[in-house]
């Protein structure tokens, strides 16, 4: 019996102990007849620099999550694609040290998945880090109008002015279609927490948040009571890591084989 190949990959942030990239990415990978030797490293800011030495060394390729999305690309030789467009890296290949980004894909997915049509609505993203930026750029791309708020006052005018959003200066405001959590508020340390008061979904038809785990953060629990529609960041998870996978193996990416194995995915893990 021939053994498979293995590719050898990672997940580096500041806290990735709960994440499920390591089940998804061995998931897709042995479908593709292939092993996954997949690691995460949860580091400090102390501790990034010699994980990066690691990584490029020693791995196939590897994702970057919060809050080193724009950290990451002083150590690589090049930006392709979004990444550039995003100014923000989620994957990396290692032997060609150039960074991707495949959340505005994913994001674009998981809404597709969930039945949110974006075009000409009214949308607030809150926070500007890597993943708001990302999704700001996706969203207008799509034709939302697209506002954001981030606690930091010169760093939101910055992200603002650099990617053509307009600025909301009081997140509970209310009177947006949609609203999009692209902090961290609501996981780890601040699980039960939201980044927004409950008058901030008046109006609104829908929440998204990035957040996958908990399943239910306490920010869709409040778009629920408010009778609107809940949307966890599992679908962009999964289709961010489909894509990531395909540059990782130098496959082409497939519309319909990426929603077939993330419904396989969600029988078989019972995630839905």
């Amino acid at each position: 019996m021939t053994e498979k190949k293995k590719v050898r990959l990672g997940l580096i942030g500041k806290d990735v102990s709960k994440s499920l990239s390591p089940e998804i990415h061995a998931f897709i990978l042995d479908k593709w007849g292939l092993d996954c030797d997949y690691e995460t490293f949860s580091v400090a800011k102390e501790g990034f620099d010699a994980a990066m030495t690691t990584l490029l060394g020693d791995f196939d390729g590897f994702n970057i999550t919060i809050p080193y999305k724009r950290d990451v690309m002083e150590y690589l030789d090049g930006l392709q694609g979004d990444a550039m467009r995003f100014g923000a890296v989620n994957t990396v290949v290692c032997a060609t040290r150039q960074g991707h980004n495949t959340d505005g894909v994913g994001f674009m997915k998981m809404l597709s998945h969930a039945g949110i049509d974006v075009k000409g609505k009214r949308v607030l993203v809150l926070g500007g880090g890597g993943a708001g930026r990302s999704t700001i750029s996706t969203l207008k791309k799509a034709g939302a109008i697209v506002a954001l708020y981030q606690r930091n006052e010169e760093k939101r005018k910055e992200t603002c002015l650099q990617l053509d959003a307009l600025e909301e200066n009081d997140p509970n405001v209310g009177g947006y279609d949609l609203l999009v959590n692209c902090t961290g508020v609501g996981m780890h340390d601040t699980v039960g927490l939201s980044p927004v008061e409950d008058r901030a979904f008046a109006g609104a038809t829908g929440a998204v948040d990035l957040i996958y785990e908990p399943k239910e953060t306490a920010f869709l629990a409040q778009a629920k009571a408010s009778g609107i529609k809940a949307v966890g960041g599992l679908a962009m998870l999964f289709y961010q890591a489909y894509y990531a996978d395909c540059l990782y193996v130098g496959k082409k990416a497939d519309e319909q084989e990426a929603e077939k194995l993330y419904d396989d995915y969600l029988k078989i893990y019972k995630r839905g």
